[in-house]
């Protein structure tokens, strides 16, 4: 039997008549890169927000670890270890790169909130940060005040603050969509670093980055499953070729 870390049965959300997520049962095994594709519309952020309880399911179960955690409210979601990061970068912009990661890092002394605390009470932190900072390669970037860093760099950053939080399993919400070439593959290449010994599920629009790090990839359309499996299962899938026709069927067959 394998390790299954996060499992959904019949998830299912409904607004108003139109259903954005339909009786979706996924899967995750533990130690997986795991992506959620499918065209726009599908249902994908839905689903990412019913995981992490901003919104609340219709009907169906949500299950971490075995257990049953559709009641839960979205900080004890986050407490357990799920942990997320967003489609738009989500950093304080006018804190120093190091400042940054230490917020994430000051929920292990019982003082997130305590922003005004003195610069020495947070310096045994440091070194932890300056360990994270190391992990996404943005230890040169320590003093750089966030607003003044690239795009990709950014990205990389919330990577590291995301870490911060210990998470068991990270969510990863389009973390390369906006970028350019160069940082789309640093950015993949330090996804698949911070994997080692983690759980992620990600969505994701770019195939070549899919293809390249996805263990497991689950394929939505208007809110159900469509296909699921490896890269190569999914991409010779007819179905899924179909949903993908037009702007990201090149896509979809061209990536390698």
């Amino acid at each position: 039997m394998t390790d299954v870390i996060l499992e959904t049965r019949a998830l299912t959300k409904e607004f108003k008549g139109f259903t954005a997520v339909n009786d979706v049962n996924l899967a995750v095994q533990r130690g997986h890169i795991h992506a959620l594709i499918g065209p726009n519309g599908a249902g994908k952020t839905t689903c990412f927000n019913l995981l992490t309880k901003f919104l609340v399911p219709t009907s169906g179960k949500i299950l971490f670890n075995g257990k049953d955690i559709t009641p839960a409210r979205p900080t004890q979601i986050a407490r357990m270890g799920i942990i997320r990061s967003f489609q738009i970068s989500a950093v304080f912009p006018h804190l120093t790169v190091l400042q940054n990661v230490r917020i994430g890092l000051q929920r292990e002394l019982g003082t997130s909130f305590h922003f005004w605390r003195s610069e020495k009470s947070l310096a045994s932190l440091n070194e932890r940060a300056m360990e994270l900072l190391a992990e996404v390669d943005l230890t040169e970037f320590a003093d750089t005040v966030t607003v003044d860093m690239p795009y990709g760099r950014k990205r990389a950053l919330e990577i590291a603050t995301t870490l911060a939080m210990k998470p068991e399993l990270m969510l990863l919400d389009e973390p390369t969509q906006g970028m350019g070439h160069e940082d789309v593959h640093r950015v993949t290449e330090l996804i698949k670093k911070v994997s080692a010994g983690r759980t992620i599920l990600m969505v994701e629009h770019n195939m070549s980055v899919v293809s390249g790090i996805c263990d497991k990839i689950t394929v939505l359309q208007r809110g159900a499953l469509l296909a699921e499996g490896s890269y190569a299962e999914v991409s010779t899938n007819a179905q899924v070729m179909e949903a993908y026709m037009g702007t990201t069927s090149a896509e979809l067959e061209g990536a390698h």
